[in-house]
């Protein structure tokens, strides 16, 4: 209950509030050739979509917590997608925000967009990755070490996923 409250006002305000106060979610009708834009954008939106829910299902079932930091895993969260990227959250967040300015032909969402991506380096950086490194210690290093922050890697981790 606590994680799909969190999604509502964390992600859900982020990505769906925001965006609709910025623009009303009203598409511009740009020029012709836009139509391959804003297809790419409906993909990212929808892939956005699907990452983010399946990364706060990964949180409820194998953290056994939320993303929320008042409420946080009592294990280290490595699986699905975490084998490949260890933020796949914020990058479904910013996913969602580029595929909206693009579907709704609206730019000034990516400007939008970079904002939230100063913000959440920021946060990861100066809060997440110490809070992590002092919760979980040698297994956050390791899962850090292994895996990259922002660009995916290509096969999967194979660490160890047990946190017993």
């Amino acid at each position: 209950m606590g994680s799909l409250v969190f999604l509502v006002l964390a992600p859900g305000v982020v990505a769906g509030l925001v965006p609709y106060w910025l623009t009303g979610w009203r598409i511009r009708e740009p020029l012709p050739y836009w139509l391959p834009l804003r297809a790419a954008g409906l993909i990212l939106l929808n892939a956005g979509i699907v990452v983010l829910l399946q990364a706060f299902a990964r949180f409820v079932l194998e953290g056994r917590g939320t993303p929320a930091p008042v409420a946080p895993t009592e294990r280290l969260v490595v699986g699905g997608l975490y084998r490949y990227v260890r933020n796949p959250m914020y990058l479904a967040v910013a996913a969602t925000i580029v595929g909206q300015a693009l579907v709704l032909g609206q730019l000034g969402l990516l400007l939008y967009a970079a904002a939230f991506a100063v913000a959440v380096v920021a946060f990861v950086h100066w809060y997440e990755e110490p809070t992590l490194r002092r919760r979980f210690g040698a297994q956050y290093d390791d899962y850090r070490r292994a895996v990259p922050a922002w660009l995916p890697r290509r096969a999967p981790w194979e660490g160890d996923a047990d946190h017993s």
